[in-house]
């Protein structure tokens, strides 16, 4: 079967939903562990967003672990935050799902730039996805740190041959970039309607 880095994502994204368009939060986790592959490609370019996703991943894995029928419900352990009072705290699993909502947007970003600038090299698309999704949630640290990261972007044809496998590539990143924004979206939605997607980097 023709695959490529994508294929396990992709595979992924039809069980986060339940028939009642509810998010789960397992399912939404795993799909978000499944891209980080591809990020290994990218080499030291995504380090600090790679461990950054990976950090928010397993802060909200061990809480639904802690109880997996209480939290099976991606916004669950938001809810219960914001009931509590703590969900504004930088180790809450509302800050962590914020976060990693917003790396997710970024890379879905910098994979659509990819797909429509084929003239574009590796750090331009980085660059510009960085700046119309991240790069107002961070401060000045944050936002220097990264910009020296994407001066260490990979040659685009090198890593477009890397992550392509056997597959049709171009249309496995138009797949994903189109199904797996919704979610995010929705994140996005569900986040505000409690008012805490604006919350910056400190």
């Amino acid at each position: 079967m023709a695959e490529t880095v994508f294929t396990p994502s992709l595979e992924g994204m039809k069980h986060v939903k339940l028939e009642n368009g509810v998010i789960l939060t397992k399912p939404f986790l795993e799909v978000c562990k499944q891209i980080l592959p591809v990020l290994d490609k990218f080499g030291a370019a995504m380090a600090i967003v790679k461990s950054d996703i990976g950090g928010n991943i397993t802060r909200l894995e061990n809480k639904y672990s802690s109880d997996p029928s209480k939290y099976e419900h991606l916004y669950s352990m938001v809810q219960e935050e914001v009931q509590n009072k703590t969900a504004k705290g930088s180790s809450s699993c509302t800050n962590g799902l914020l976060w990693l909502t917003r790396a997710m947007d970024f890379l879905v970003e910098l994979f659509r730039n990819l797909l429509e600038h084929p003239d574009w090299t590796m750090s331009q698309a980085c660059t510009d996805s960085y700046t119309k999704t991240l790069k107002k949630f961070h401060g000045w640290l944050a936002s220097s740190s990264f910009t020296v990261a994407m001066k260490l972007a990979p040659n685009r044809d090198k890593f477009m041959e890397v992550i392509s496998g056997t597959g049709d590539i171009n249309a496995d990143i138009e797949k994903f970039c189109t199904t797996f924004s919704p979610f995010l979206k929705e994140n996005h939605e569900f986040l505000a309607s409690v008012g805490l997607d604006d919350m910056k980097a400190s």
